[in-house]
Formats: structure tokens, C-alpha cells, sequence
């Protein structure tokens, strides 16, 4: 039995590592965001400042391993055997998801997931307890039974759910409120507006790092004596003090040097953001694993004989002794997963983006309608106190936060939001960490990223919306993974409760085959990403030649394939529509779509591009290019409405299309297609020799379609066959009228924007 439970202890450990690997990769972005959004320095000295705040704060996460240990459940009432399926499950359950929302770049939370894996598994192996009669520690009780109050520590466990989710709209209020006061004193002008304020800022930013850092990071410490945190406690005023005093100095005296102190303090908070993050979160990541470990330890040198099944763990409920080189060991591993991980630079690209400068970059996220009413609620109310405020205060503050409107390099957001965003973040978790509380990193770091953001008024009205959506989307993912973790903890519990041990390693081998499927789909997925060379070229080219002939290049892709795809559907409606086939029509609505939002996020990044080009050039061609584009989107907006009545009439099994209509229209559909994709070849080639003939060709075959109109619609009139199919076939006529149109300025457009520039 025992060497059953060395394997699984083994398979602890295995996981453990996987999990800080994943759990890295996902929660880079709270320690590193603010560093790389604001290009503070070089990304390769960003990450050797990270790595020695993670390796450094690793070793002072002992005392929050007792959340693992006993903050959930009480182990005086379970067996070995209960808790080893309780950890088992948590770790099962923790890889699997942290992997799944890597896998699609949404940070989430490793707190959240934690804790309320561990209050799943605990939770059904308690209630399985108190169904069974099955549970230790009844004379602890008086002869009383054990209720669910006495197995799980349900204040403690409410406190730490409470303060995990309290810590968005606090992390979110300070990040406005502090970002708004900072901004109000530099402006975005900061580099002319530093003066005298800017050493008593770094003396304020730099020594609450400190405090956090040299103070509360300690408790907890295992390379820390007790006496050294005791003359610490008992001096923290004077060594505040004195550490305000000696930087505000410091600062200065750097800024007189011409030494630019906000990348110091970005930097520096980095680091303690870092520290402060391997400090609160290790615990989730090797909490569990630990706790395992001593239970079996515990379990091999004093059973004397006991079962598993008998063997009571009151060895969990005493404090956590990890031992150093784990904890070292546990550092090394997550600062090797930050050099090499791929998936933390997508995770970090998705927060970068919600946090940045209005109008810089593309929204990841569309709209939805909770994040539109949020918008619209909030902006009346914005107005109407507006209105209210004297105006000459309203200049002032509007002067105050004017944008620059040159910059010299393209940033997410600069080094006084960068800095506030560190500040706060490290902050608020060194808080939650001198408490024992498993403050989410994520939550935190990323609210106060959005607190700040809003308070720099990089939610313009044109993004405000896709902003919120983001904000909702993200969180709304941190809630599912909070029932997600809860229900499948439950579950793996369940079944290696009443499976033993043969289900216990069923599960092993299931979590290790789905590790290794996850891992060969991620690598193939990536395989599949084509690098858009092009646009690389446009965006970083300073030959504004160069990114001319690029931007040519990209666009005629971009239309070329408008073209081809709405060809393609076309054809595919018409012929889905006459043989009833639902799944078909169904598909081509959501591929148009798709289309769509590719086609508008790619549309924002060529208009980005004419902003790198000659003005000339610029002011000549971008007319043209807005036609072309302009009628792409048309032409989807045709083919859904061609495709939704279509859909609707064949997914209720309607009449089908009369082989007279079908005979009558196939070979408009047929020449349509031919148009659309001798259009395609043109632009692909550009080569419009043949654009009279084709334009021709479409108009002739829209006076034709008008003339068939004229008579569909007498056919109405007479009351003859389906009424219904009859106005799904006008529909078809008159949308096909308004494609045709659509592409004839579109080939129009392409002529003027792709023909030679004449000097």
C-alpha cells in the first residue's frame, strides 16, 4: 500500500512542476505587463529583473502553505487515504484547467482555481463522510456527530472567497483614484512637469515597495530568523521614515542627473511584484503538492501498522515546515518556465491590450450587450455631473490630461501609469500576504491595470465598450473557473472516493494523456499561425517606400480574398438552399461572421498603415481604399441577408425551391460566381486588362436580374405556389442585384488604389 502511495506522492511532485510551469506562464503578465507596456527596458533585462523577484520570493511563501495544509478542511476529522484523494483531485483538476485557459491567452486566476479545488474536493469527501458514518475524532465531539461545520473551515474558507473576490473593486477603485491624482500632478507631459514633485514621488513609490518588500515579505520567511522579524516589526516606523527620507533625496538627486526615475521605479517594482507573486501564489502551485508529501511522511513513520483507511492526519493541522531547497527548487523552475514559456507572451499580449493608450492598438474583444449598457449608464452619468463642474475647473483638468501628440516610440501606456499600476498591485498582495490570505495576483494586478487605465481616459468613447467587454470577458472567466474548479474537483473526488485505488490511477493516467494531447494540439495550432510578414514590415519599417509597397501587397491580399470567400458562400448558399440542407447554411452564416471581424481588424491595421506611408500617397489612395473596403463589408452584409432567410425557411422544412426556380436561377449563380472570381484573379494579379469586359459582364447581369425581379414579384401577385418560398427567391434576386453592385466599385476602387503613382 505503501509504495501505491509513494507513486502518487511521485505523481504529486511530477504534477507540481507542470503546474508551476502553467501557473507561470499565466501569471507572468501581473508582474510583467506594466514593465513591457511601457518599455521601460529591454525585454531581456525586464525578465532578469523578474526572475530575481520570483526566485527571491519563493523563499518566503512557507507560512502560506497552511492554506493547503488546513485552511479549507479540518484534518482532524479525515483519514490518509480521504486527503490524498482531496489533494490528488485538487492537482488533477489545477493542471487541466490552468492549461485549457493558457491554451486560449485569457489570464486567469490560480488563487481561484486553488481554493475552490480544494473546497470542491473537500467539500464531497466530507458530505460522503457525514452520508457514511465514516469519519475520526467523534470523542473530540463529546460522542457528538461531526457536522459539515466541523469538517470544513467554513469561516475561514468564506474570508478567503470573500477577500479574493472584494480585491477587484478594491484593486480597481485605488488603481483609478491614485492614477487620476498621479496624472493630475505630472500630466502626460511628465518629462516638463517633474520638478521638485519628483523626488517625493519615488521617495513615496520606492518606499512602499520597500515596505512590502523588506517588511511584510518577511512574515512567512523561512531564510528569516524570528528575533530579526521581531526588531523589525518593532522598528517599522524609523525604518520607514528613514527609507522615505533617504530616497526622496536619492530620487532627486537622480533626476538632477538626468536620470530618468520612472524607469527606476518601474523596475524596482517589478521586481517586488515579482517577489510579492512568488511569495502569495506558490502556495498554489506546490501548496497542495507539499501537504501530500508530509501526510505520506507522516503516514510511513507513525501508523504503526494502521490503514490507511483508519490513519487520522492531525499532523496537517500544525503549521508548515517546508524545508528551504524546496522552496529554492520551486524558484528555479518557475524562472526557468518564465525565459522559456510561448504561452505567457500571448497571455500578456491580452492584457497589455485591454490597459493601452486609446486608439494604439486593436481590440481583441467585440461588443456585447451587458458591456453596452455599462457604457451607456456610465456616460450619462458622467455627463450629468459634468455639468455640474464649474468649466474653468473642467479646462484645467482637461489641460492636465492632454495626450502628447507626438511620440517618439509607440508605447501601451508611459512610465507614471506603469508605475502606479506596480506600486498599487505589489501593494495590495503584500497585504493579502501578511494576512495569510490568498489574494489573487491576477485579480489584482489586472484591475488595478484597468483602474488606471480608465483614469487615463484610454477608454475613449470609440473604445470604451470593447474595453468593458474585455473586462467582463476576462472576469467573467475567472467565475467560470471558480464553478469550473469546484464541479470538476468534485467529481475526480468522487470517483477516486469510491474507486480507490485502481480509479486513482486511472485518473493519473488520464490527466497524463490529456497533458500530451493539449500539448500536440497547442504545437500543431501554432504550426498553423502564419506570420504576417507584411504587416511586421508596415509596422516597423521606417522607409516609408518600403511600407508602401507593403501595404499595396497586404491589402490586394486582403481583397482578393474578400472576393474569393464571398464566391465561395454564394455558391455554397444557393446550392445548400435548393438541396435543404440546414448544416451547410448554418455554417456559412457563422464563417461570414468571422469574416467580418477579420475583416474589420484588418481593415484598422491598413488604415494604421497609411498613416506610415507619404502623405501624398496617403491622401491620394485612401479614399480608394475605404470604397474597397467599404463594399467588402457590404458584400458580407449582402450574403447574410441572402443566407438568413434561406436558413430560417429550410430549418423550419418549409416548401423547397421549385425545380423551375432552380432551373431558372442556377445559371445567374453560376455567372455571378465567375464575375466575383474573375474580380478575385484581377486584384491577386494585378493585372486589370480585362476590368471593362468583366464590369460589363456584372452590369449586364444586374439588368438582367432587375428584369427577373419585375416578374418574381408579379408572380406574387397571382398567388401562385408558396408564398413564403417566393419571397426567400425574391430576396435572392434583389440581394444578388445589390452583390453585383458592391464588387463593381469594389474593382473600380482597386483600379485607382493599386495603378502606378506618378511622380
Amino acid at each position: 500500500m505503501e509504495v501505491a502511495y509513494l507513486i502518487i506522492v511521485i505523481f504529486l511532485f511530477t504534477l507540481a512542476i507542470i503546474d508551476l510551469t502553467v501557473g507561470v506562464s499565466n501569471d507572468a503578465v501581473n508582474f510583467l505587463s506594466a514593465a513591457v507596456g511601457s518599455k521601460a527596458a529591454k525585454l531581456k533585462w525586464i525578465l532578469l529583473v523578474a526572475a530575481l523577484g520570483v526566485f527571491i520570493g519563493a523563499s518566503f511563501s512557507s507560512g502560506m502553505m497552511d492554506i493547503a495544509r488546513h485552511g479549507i478542511f479540518n484534518p482532524n476529522f479525515f483519514y490518509f487515504r480521504e486527503v490524498m484523494c482531496i489533494f490528488l483531485a485538487v492537482v488533477i483538476s489545477d493542471v487541466f484547467l490552468l492549461d485549457l485557459f493558457n491554451s486560449l491567452g485569457l489570464p486567469t486566476s490560480t488563487t481561484v482555481s486553488m481554493v475552490f479545488e480544494l473546497l470542491g474536493a473537500s467539500f464531497i469527501v466530507s458530505l460522503i463522510k457525514l452520508s457514511t458514518d465514516c469519519y475520526p475524532q467523534v470523542e473530540a465531539l463529546g460522542g457528538s456527530v461531526p457536522t459539515m461545520a466541523n469538517l470544513l473551515n467554513s469561516d475561514k474558507a468564506l474570508t478567503m472567497i470573500i477577500s479574493i473576490f472584494l480585491s477587484v473593486a478594491i484593486a480597481f477603485l485605488f488603481g483609478l483614484i491614485v492614477q487620476w491624482i498621479s496624472r493630475l500632478l505630472f500630466t502626460f507631459h511628465f518629462r516638463k512637469n517633474l520638478g521638485k514633485k519628483i523626488g517625493v514621488f519615488g521617495g513615496v513609490a520606492v518606499t512602499s515597495i520597500m515596505y512590502f518588500m523588506l517588511i511584510k515579505g518577511l512574515k512567512g520567511s523561512a531564510i528569516v530568523t524570528p528575533e530579526f522579524q521581531q526588531w523589525v516589526g518593532e522598528n517599522t516606523a524609523m525604518l520607514l521614515t528613514c527609507s522615505f527620507v533617504i530616497f526622496t533625496i536619492l530620487m532627486q538627486i537622480l533626476h538632477w542627473l538626468k536620470v530618468n526615475v520612472f524607469k527606476i521605479i518601474v523596475l524596482i517594482g517589478t521586481f517586488s511584484l515579482a517577489m510579492a507573486f512568488a511569495g502569495n501564489d506558490l502556495v498554489n502551485f506546490i501548496g497542495v503538492t507539499l501537504a501530500g508529501f508530509s501526510s505520506f511522511m507522516d503516514f510511513t513513520a507513525n501508523s504503526a501498522g494502521v490503514s490507511a483507511d483508519a490513519f487520522v492526519m492531525n499532523s496537517l493541522a500544525e503549521s508548515a515546515r517546508t524545508p528551504v531547497y524546496f522552496l529554492i527548487g520551486a524558484g528555479a523552475i518557475m524562472v526557468t518556465a518564465l525565459y522559456t514559456s510561448k504561452k505567457a507572451k500571448k497571455v500578456l499580449q491580452t492584457s497589455i491590450d485591454l490597459t493601452s493608450q486609446q486608439n494604439e492598438e486593436n481590440e481583441m474583444f467585440g461588443t456585447s450587450s451587458i458591456a453596452r449598457n455599462m457604457v451607456r449608464v456610465t456616460t450619462n452619468m458622467i455627463d450629468n455631473v459634468a455639468r455640474k463642474v464649474p468649466q474653468n475647473v473642467k479646462d484645467w483638468v482637461n489641460d492636465r490630461f492632454r495626450p502628447l501628440e507626438d511620440r517618439s516610440e509607440v508605447v501601451a501606456f508611459d512610465l507614471v501609469r506603469a508605475s502606479v499600476n506596480l506600486v498599487l498591485a505589489g501593494l495590495l498582495i503584500a497585504v493579502g500576504t501578511s494576512m495569510k490570505l490568498p489574494l489573487s495576483t491576477t485579480y489584482v494586478a489586472f484591475m488595478v491595470g484597468m483602474g488606471s487605465s480608465l483614469a487615463d481616459r484610454a477608454w475613449s468613447r470609440e473604445s470604451a465598450v470593447y474595453r468593458v467587454t474585455g473586462v467582463v470577458s476576462v472576469v467573467g472567466g475567472w467565475f467560470v473557473t471558480a464553478g469550473a474548479a469546484f464541479l470538476l474537483a468534485s467529481i475526480v473526488a468522487t470517483i477516486m472516493y469510491f474507486g480507490g485505488q485502481i480509479a486513482m490511477f486511472i485518473m493519473i493516467a488520464l490527466v497524463i494523456y490529456l497533458l500530451i494531447h493539449s500539448h500536440i494540439r497547442y504545437n500543431k495550432k501554432q504550426q498553423q499561425v502564419k506570420v504576417d510578414e507584411k504587416m511586421e514590415i508596415i509596422t516597423k519599417s521606417d522607409d516609408k517606400d518600403v511600407v508602401w509597397e507593403a501595404l499595396k501587397g497586404h491589402t490586394s491580399e486582403t481583397l482578393d480574398n474578400a472576393v474569393s470567400f464571398s464566391a465561395e458562400i454564394y455558391k455554397t448558399l444557393f446550392e445548400a438552399f435548393t438541396k435543404e440542407e440546414v448544416r451547410p447554411l448554418k455554417n456559412s452564416l457563422i464563417k461570414i461572421v468571422v469574416e467580418k471581424k477579420m475583416m474589420k481588424k484588418t481593415r484598422r491595421n491598413e488604415t494604421q498603415g497609411f498613416q506610415r506611408v507619404h502623405s501624398s500617397i496617403a491622401l491620394e489612395r485612401s479614399t480608394w481604399y475605404h470604397l474597397c473596403t467599404n463594399s467588402c463589408l457590404q458584400m458580407l452584409n449582402t450574403l447574410i441577408r441572402i443566407g438568413e432567410p434561406m436558413k430560417e425557411h429550410t430549418d423550419n422544412s418549409f416548401s423547397p425551391m421549385t425545380e423551375a426556380y432552380i432551373q431558372e436561377f442556377s445559371p445567374y449563380c453560376r455567372d455571378i460566381y465567375h464575375v466575383l472570381d474573375d474580380i478575385a484573379k484581377m486584384i491577386r494579379t494585378n493585372d486589370y486588362s480585362n476590368s471593362e469586359n468583366v464590369s460589363q459582364r456584372a452590369k449586364d447581369l444586374k439588368h438582367k436580374l432587375a428584369t427577373l425581379r419585375k416578374e418574381q414579384t408579379m408572380r406574387l401577385h397571382q398567388k401562385s405556389g408558396s408564398l413564403k418560398m417566393d419571397f426567400v427567391y425574391l430576396n435572392l434576386i434583389q440581394e444578388s442585384h445589390e452583390l453585383l453592385s458592391e464588387v463593381r466599385n469594389l474593382l473600380r476602387g482597386s483600379i485607382k488604389l493599386f495603378s502606378p503613382i506618378v511622380d
